[in-house]
């Protein structure tokens, strides 16, 4: 087995924190992936991996090497597809994952634009909103909304999301509309608890160039956009969401946005991809697409 084989599974196997996944994502028996190691152990003079029953994790070593390999591969890659990028359509399946709701209201309905444009092209959409792990669901790349964690993956950065703040007509009638943030103590909101969390978001605003938050009253906490948007629409409270996830809504005039001048700080939208697939024509094609749908359609 030549060498760049040896970085790729061992960079996978790193990526997968075992031996046994990163097998299955190679389609490569268990035993070959473990004698590659032990192989590149042995070249490179060191112990790269912890083994355990549960888990794999790189040594200090391993951890080193793992970042010299990945620029390895990544630049073998684009030194074999140097020509043939210059001359060839781009082609080939593209397994991306994004947002629940992103994906059902922006991107399903935009892609036969991007399937028209690329024939050649074909898409795997998983539409989840579930952190997932590249190397193990074997996904090319990944969109995401908000903060970003130390993942070691690149990442693109593709705008951001605006937030506004609305409620229904209903609760406006009951309780009155609040005009600034001195008002919201005499409102009710509806709680949203992170998915992977269970963290309760307070709510938020910008005030003089500064983040300021509140938390507020609130008799109903979810932990899906679904049901953010269905308790506001039956007058449960208030709540701060992306403006294109309530669009339809402010045209029916089911909802209605508030305190439009002190909506809450945008969040970062970031398209995550391992740095050896990063040349890739098809994803840099889509891309490309998604940060210029994105920016075209959460405004």
């Amino acid at each position: 087995m030549d060498r760049i084989d040896l970085f790729r599974i061992f960079a996978r196997v790193v990526e997968c924190s075992s031996f046994t996944r990163a097998a299955n994502t190679l389609g490569l028996p268990r035993s070959s992936v473990s004698a590659a190691v032990l192989e590149l152990e042995s070249r490179v003079g060191t112990r790269l991996l912890h083994r355990t029953t549960r888990k794999v994790a790189p040594t200090q070593d391993g951890a080193a090497f793992y970042e010299r390999c990945l620029r390895v591969v990544a630049e073998v890659e684009e030194t074999e597809s140097l020509f043939r990028q210059s001359s060839s359509t781009p082609s080939g399946k593209l397994k991306v994952d994004v947002p629940g709701r992103i994906g059902r209201l922006i991107i399903a309905p935009a892609l036969p634009e991007f399937l028209d444009r690329h024939p050649q092209i074909d898409i795997d959409l998983g539409v989840t909103d579930r952190a997932i792990n590249l190397a193990e669901d074997n996904v090319d790349c990944v969109l995401r909304v908000g903060p970003l964690a130390d993942s070691g993956l690149i990442a693109r950065a593709i705008g951001k999301l605006e937030l506004i703040n609305v409620a229904s007509p209903s609760y406006l009638e009951r309780h009155g509309i609040p005009e600034t943030p001195a008002d919201l103590s005499k409102h009710w909101a509806i709680n949203y608890a992170s998915p992977s969390t269970a963290r309760v978001e307070d709510w938020e605003w910008i005030e003089d160039g500064s983040v300021r938050t509140l938390a507020m009253r609130s008799r109903i906490t979810v932990n899906g956009a679904e049901a953010y948007i269905a308790c506001c629409l039956a007058g449960l409270g208030l709540i701060q969401i992306p403006a294109y996830d309530v669009r339809r809504h402010l045209e029916a005039g089911e909802l209605v946005e508030i305190m439009s001048g002190h909506r809450a700080e945008p969040m970062p939208m970031h398209l995550l991809y391992p740095s050896r697939r990063h040349l890739t024509r098809r994803l840099k094609v889509f891309a490309d697409w998604l940060e210029a749908l994105m920016k075209r359609e959460v405004r």
